[in-house]
């Protein structure tokens, strides 16, 4: 049960002056009223709460209220977050539904309006929001700013629609959120010129360097999938100012394991300064954005984290608005009901449909890079059987396919390496950004029954062997459950388990397939209509 609190006594970091001292903070309401330092000795210490700065709730597989109690126990308070997945599903109809069901918990969720829904128009998605969309998230002012800019070719050719959206965003004094990996040079300050602010898609510091120069704000992504921490913690320390903390896409085992308070251990034990890595994890949002999320000053919201030392970094408690919605590993927050929606329109398909006919003598293949959303380009000879292109198993050449979930359509075809199964197949409905369905297997039969797995149950996960069929519907917008994120954390260990158990050595394979239709981000990727170049960002045929 949550709980009100009237004052915490501890170790106070006071990280907006860079000093810690010893003192009591007394709380009315929903705001801190005072704040006396003393001369006791106390063992736990008192920090600004952790924010995400960068992150799609809907890559939980919760909704907002679900990951609210599991993002809480690990000092998270806040997060900066775009709601564009299950806007391409169902417009702004799905924005209005995270914005709805965040208010009715005690954690701070700060959403943006989605830029690019679609995404691009290579693909087929289910909602659309545009220039009057936009404005009218903007005009109700809960929407904070405009969700990341994925239409770098768009900016940088200063294409109408685009603009327009940007200097919207400017005429209602909203924070442009970027996403522009591996732009460099010219074209990146093109970009930040438009009045781009942020990018979380860099994976070189040389990349990071150069942007934070042109005068980006720069957010450190480690999420289930791409995990950038290593190579670009060390900005914290030479750009103090320049830097958020955001895990980007965040699967709910992950979740239910760590948040934002690992990237900040493991700063810390790589000998960082303190107060820089808090300012990253827990200042330079709020300023950032101007969220109205505590900084422990006095007049602030009561919102921070009691730990018990820097060392361990272990969450005591947690607090947001002067309420106590986490403590001792265990959420306060109750589960909410939430109204189902979704849209899935797409029948079963028979096997048949997989098949391809050769016509040629060597096939593009998409190449999968461990903790990237990039993938390789490569090219293979493919096995032929009964005039079809088949997986080759022994060669790790596996067929891949997106299906359009929005109306029957013939299934789109590629061929993938590294993800690595034996055995089966493995599906989903959530597939950036479009989310349709994007399923891998070692032969027609399995993504068939994979494919249909999900139809059946409009929308899910699913793990697909020779003998058994286990899924784990999402039935809101293909995308979240609604039920115990808790016990969804688990379900989701279990498949991701049943996943491996079929041969792939993956550490997140079904985060890494969901980023295998996202066009935006080179170099080969699958769209529900065909190959996709991320690179010259057109079409391109399997066959070479």
């Amino acid at each position: 049960m949550i709980k009100q609190i009237d004052s915490v006594s501890g170790n106070i970091v006071d990280v907006i002056n860079r000093r810690i001292f010893p003192g009591t903070i007394r709380i009315a309401g929903d705001r801190i009223v005072e704040i006396t330092e003393d001369r006791k000795t106390y063992a736990n210490y008192i920090i600004p709460g952790l924010i995400d700065a960068h992150i799609h709730i809907e890559s939980s597989l919760l909704i907002p209220s679900e990951f609210a109690r599991l993002a809480s126990v690990h000092g998270t308070v806040a997060t900066v977050s775009d709601p564009h997945e299950i806007g391409n599903v169902l417009g702004i109809e799905g924005v209005r539904f995270m914005l709805e069901n965040a208010k009715t918990v005690p954690f701070k969720f700060y959403f943006g309006a989605p830029s690019c829904v679609p995404a691009t128009p290579f693909e087929t998605a289910g909602g659309e929001i545009g220039l009057a969309e936009i404005e009218t998230l903007f005009k109700n002012d809960e929407t904070r700013f405009l969700s990341e800019m994925m239409n770098v070719p768009g900016v940088l050719n200063r294409l109408p629609e685009v603009m327009e959206k940007l200097e919207l965003a400017k005429r209602y004094h909203k924070k442009i959120d970027g996403h522009a990996p591996a732009l460099r040079g010219v074209d990146a300050q093109t970009y930040i010129q438009a009045g781009i602010t942020t990018d979380h898609e860099c994976i070189s510091l040389a990349e990071a360097e150069e942007k934070i120069r042109y005068g980006m704000y720069i957010q450190i992504r480690e999420g289930s999938a791409a995990k950038n921490f290593d190579e670009l913690y060390p900005l914290m320390e030479t750009y103090p100012d320049k830097c958020m903390l955001c895990s980007d896409d965040k699967h709910p085992d992950d979740l239910e394991q760590g948040h934002i308070n690992d990237m900040v251990k493991k700063a810390l034990r790589s000998g960082m300064d303190t107060f820089n890595v808090l300012r990253s994890a827990c200042v330079n949002p709020v300023k950032h954005y101007d969220l109205d999320v505590g900084l422990l000053q006095p007049n602030d919201s009561a919102d921070f984290v009691v730990i018990d030392n820097f060392e361990q970094f272990t969450i005591l408690q947690t607090v947001v608005d002067g309420k106590l919605i986490a403590e001792a590993g265990e959420t306060l927050i109750p589960s909410v009901e939430a109204p189902t929606i979704n849209r899935f329109r797409v029948n079963e398909k028979t096997p048949a449909a997989f098949a391809v006919e050769p016509a040629g003598s060597r096939i593009k293949v998409m190449e999968v890079i461990e903790g990237q959303l990039v993938t390789g380009v490569g090219v293979e000879i493919p096995k032929i059987e009964k005039n079809n292109l088949v997986s080759d198993v022994e060669r790790d050449l596996l067929k891949i396919t997106v299906v359009n979930r929005y109306r029957d359509e013939a299934p789109a075809v590629g061929f993938i390496r590294n993800f690595g199964l034996k055995k089966g197949a493995v599906a989903s409905s959530v597939a950036h950004d479009s989310h349709n369905i994007v399923a891998v297997g070692v032969s027609d039969e399995p993504i068939c029954r994979a494919v249909n797995l999900i139809v059946k149950n409009r929308g899910g996960l699913c793990v697909v062997s020779d003998t058994t069929e286990t899924v784990l519907p999402l039935p809101v917008a293909g995308l979240m459950s609604a039920e115990d994120g808790f016990g969804i954390a688990q379900r989701y260990a279990e498949l991701d388990r049943a996943a491996k158990a079929l041969g792939t050595q993956l550490r997140a394979p079904f985060m890494t397939l969901s980023f295998m239709a996202l066009l935006v981000i080179p170099k080969l990727k699958l769209s529900d209509q065909g190959l996709f170049d991320g690179e010259k960002f057109e079409f391109t045929s399997l066959l070479v």
